[in-house]
């Protein structure tokens, strides 16, 4: 066994372990997130979902020895100041599984997201998947993160083949073990967008980076006008890949200025008189609040979550 394989058996083991023990997370925004480890009774974890969950430093002897050891075949257990401790991974819940991603504050560049954004993503697949997901034999989700999509797709359609694409190698490797540990067969693959996954698609499912970040982290970086690149570079590489009566489902975030919705605007051009059918709609009218504060985002209305689903006509 390689140091590679030791340290994904041991993560397994670890969210095994915890799963038994009725270990539940929910990841909240960063700027939430932040304000609750502030608190003073926050400032060192006390339990596992606050070691896992949060992210907090934690004395040595809070865990037990099993626990430790785990963490540290693991390659997660950092040392903090004043001889305590921290994971640098989270664990959190997600529709009846776990899903281990980066540490908060994730300021690495091959960070791996979740979030609130991964809730709603979720919500918008699991709806899609209860009234179409018998027609998919073969789905792709770009940009996997977490494999929070690509998992819920093998497990409510077993018997499709299930890609998992994304450039971060940190991103594959949690998508493998996240898949693992939901019990799903799924393929994580390395490629910019559809570049190294051929063929057709019954369902393309993506939830870019939409925002624009000065430190361009891979994760939060969307680029083009006010972060709307890739999730315009997604649409356009998806689109002839979708197999008669596939769908393109895209969850994304549009930043409104003037009262307008740009990337609306832009979609209806490049859909009109593409034979295609398509709806969109906005799920959430107000994400992250704090980004209009400053940088690119100073003379916008709000960002809000929209989710875009185009569909190729059947052939008849």
């Amino acid at each position: 066994m390689t140091d590679t394989d030791a340290q994904d058996h041991a993560l397994l083991q670890l969210a095994r372990t915890l799963r038994q023990q009725g270990y539940r997370f929910i990841t909240p925004t960063p700027m939430t997130h932040s304000r609750v480890n502030s608190r003073p009774q926050n400032r060192r974890a006390e339990d596992a979902v606050g070691v896992f969950g949060w992210s907090r430093p934690f004395a040595a002897d809070l865990l037990p020895a099993q626990t430790m050891a785990l963490m540290t075949t693991a390659g997660i257990l950092e040392p903090k100041n004043n001889d305590h401790w921290q994971s640098a991974l989270r664990l959190s819940s997600l529709a009846g599984e776990l899903f281990w991603h980066s540490a908060f504050p994730t300021d690495a560049p091959d960070a791996v997201f979740f979030g609130p954004d991964t809730y709603r993503y979720a919500n918008a697949l699991r709806d899609w998947l209860a009234r179409h997901g018998a027609s998919v034999r073969r789905a792709v989700d770009i940009g996997s993160g977490s494999g929070a999509g690509a998992v819920l797709i093998a497990r409510e359609c077993p018997e499709a083949e299930v890609l998992a694409v994304d450039i971060n190698p940190a991103a594959l490797r949690l998508t493998r073990l996240n898949a693992e540990l939901a019990g799903v067969r799924l393929e994580a693959r390395h490629s910019d967008l559809l570049d190294q996954a051929p063929g057709e698609f019954d369902l393309i499912i993506a939830n870019p980076p939409y925002l624009i970040d000065p430190s361009e982290r891979a994760y939060r970086h969307g680029g083009g006008p006010l972060g709307a690149g890739l999730s315009l570079r997604i649409v356009e590489a998806a689109l002839p890949r979708l197999s008669p009566g596939g769908t393109l489902l895209l969850y994304t975030g549009v930043a409104m200025h003037g009262n307008r919705d740009p990337f609306l605007q832009e979609i209806t051009q490049r859909l009109e008189g593409r034979g295609l059918a398509w709806q969109y709609r906005e799920m959430d009218p107000d994400v992250f609040g704090e980004e209009l504060l400053d940088g690119a985002y100073t003379e916008c209305d709000r960002i809000a979550a929209v989710v875009l689903e185009v569909t190729r006509p059947a052939v008849r």
